[in-house]
């Protein structure tokens, strides 16, 4: 029993894995495969993306959005929990990191479930307010440019239902939010949003210290 978050040392991570992470041998390529590119940290921790497909199949998700595909992880590992009939909407503006994703999804079998949308995310988002799509999402991830964070959540309170989940990825940052000291836009921005989502009252909130940080936010 413990009345903080434990500390994890290298030593206990590793035994978090041993211990549960069911991480299926495609993701397991995948995440390799863009652990070799100069920009492979941006890809979410294995651990995060199976509580990613845990929440899927707890609310029953037929429809979702991937904002921010990257190499592809966090799409196919909601894909793979999704029933046949259900649907990734991802955004992306990146024809290369996109080009990985859409092999993984191949090879994956499950590239009829990820409909890539290789646009700017603010617009793909609003063509679907536009169109109607209104709340019609089960889930949505957030994990693209953090300039625009605070956007992506305001449009995805819309397009998500109630009951629906947002979740966002990197909200602690490195740890650089709680450093006042560091105030760079992309820390500035992230700070604006998590006391931003903390006081929204349309969501029931938790941010949970896994990877990088990542809130769950429940829409009302």
């Amino acid at each position: 029993m413990s009345d903080t978050t434990i500390n994890l040392t290298p030593q206990l991570y590793e035994y978090l894995q041993n211990v549960s992470l069911r991480e299926p041998e495609v993701l397991k390529q995948l995440r390799q495969q863009t652990q070799k590119m100069s920009t492979g940290h941006m890809q979410i921790s294995p651990e995060q993306g199976q509580l990613m497909r845990l929440l899927v199949e707890l609310i029953g998700a037929k429809k979702t959005l991937d904002i921010g595909v990257f190499t592809g992880y966090s799409a196919l590992s909601v894909a793979l929990a999704l029933p046949t009939e259900g649907k990734v909407i991802g955004c992306d503006i990146n024809g290369e990191w996109t080009k990985i994703a859409r092999r993984f999804w191949d090879e994956a079998g499950m590239s009829h479930k990820i409909d890539l949308r290789l646009a700017p995310a603010m617009t793909t988002l609003q063509s679907l307010i536009d169109d109607g799509e209104t709340n019609t999402f089960d889930f949505a991830f957030i994990d693209a440019d953090k300039a625009n964070y605070i956007n992506y959540y305001e449009q995805c309170l819309v397009l998500v239902r109630p009951g629906g989940l947002i979740a966002i990825d990197n909200v602690l940052w490195g740890g650089d939010v709680a450093d006042p000291a560091i105030t760079d836009a992309n820390t500035n921005v992230i700070r604006e949003l998590n006391d931003k989502v903390f006081r929204d009252e349309r969501v029931a909130i938790s941010l949970l210290p896994i990877g990088d940080g990542l809130t769950l936010a429940r829409k009302r």
